[in-house]
């Protein structure tokens, strides 16, 4: 019997990565914020499953090692991090402080709304990471007694809107400074606002590369705590 393409993992990997150098070049050809690559290769890839009627677990086993290689990725971000060290250093309470504020802001915002829509416990603490980069924010959810399954998509989702809102919004909010507008959205968008803030200024990509190890850091050591205070 001839075994179905669809159940080996190389399949999960070749459908990402063509899916997204198509969406690649599509985001680089229109040069539109909308068409962000990670954005239009997750819709691409669901509506592809679903026409062809592939059970997601089929593409999750080959998809599993792509979700890996966050981990590598955000590793990576230290280059440009070591390269910029003494601009960053001269900045640091600043950048701590900055954090802190955007952990505590993100979390509150995300459980607040989450209550006042009706959502319940679970749901609330499995959305309060949604700031963090993925890796550690479904740490943290299985910590705290979330549902990993719910988190990850919500990371996603809001990694995508800052990549796509984030540099516009600190723009008409008058943050001029490159270092400024960087913690912002590595802060709230983790590694996807960072990849966009790489592709506008390379010490705001720069920053946004500090704001996600240190966001993960504080987030880890806070919410914990503000379950347990709540």
């Amino acid at each position: 019997m001839t075994p179905d393409v669809s159940d080996m993992p190389l399949f999960g990997i070749t459908l990402t990565l063509t899916v997204f150098v198509l969406a690649q070049r599509l985001y680089r050809r229109t040069g539109s914020v909308w068409l962000n690559p990670v954005l239009v290769s997750i819709l691409a890839i669901i509506t592809l499953l679903l026409v062809a009627g592939i059970p997601y677990r089929n593409y999750a086993r080959g998809g599993e090692l792509v979700t890996f290689l966050l981990g590598p990725a955000v590793v990576a971000l230290a280059v440009p991090l070591y390269q910029r060290r003494l601009e960053i250093w001269r900045s640091k309470r600043a950048i701590l402080l900055g954090v802190l504020c955007g952990s505590l802001a993100s979390i509150v915002s995300a459980c607040g709304i989450a209550w006042l829509l009706g959502g319940s416990r679970d749901v609330i603490i499995s959305i309060a990471p949604k700031s963090v980069t993925a890796p550690i924010a479904i740490g943290i959810a299985e910590r705290i007694g979330g549902i990993p399954a719910l988190t990850a998509p919500v990371v996603v989702m809001t990694g995508c809107l800052g990549a796509m809102c984030g540099a516009e919004f600190c723009r008409r909010l008058g943050i001029r400074t490159h270092l400024a507008a960087g913690l912002a959205v590595g802060t709230a968008a983790h590694g996807i606002g960072t990849a966009r803030m790489l592709e506008i200024d390379r010490l705001s990509g720069t920053v946004a590369g500090l704001a996600i190890g240190l966001n993960g850091l504080v987030t880890t050591f806070l919410l914990p705590l503000l379950m347990a205070l709540a």
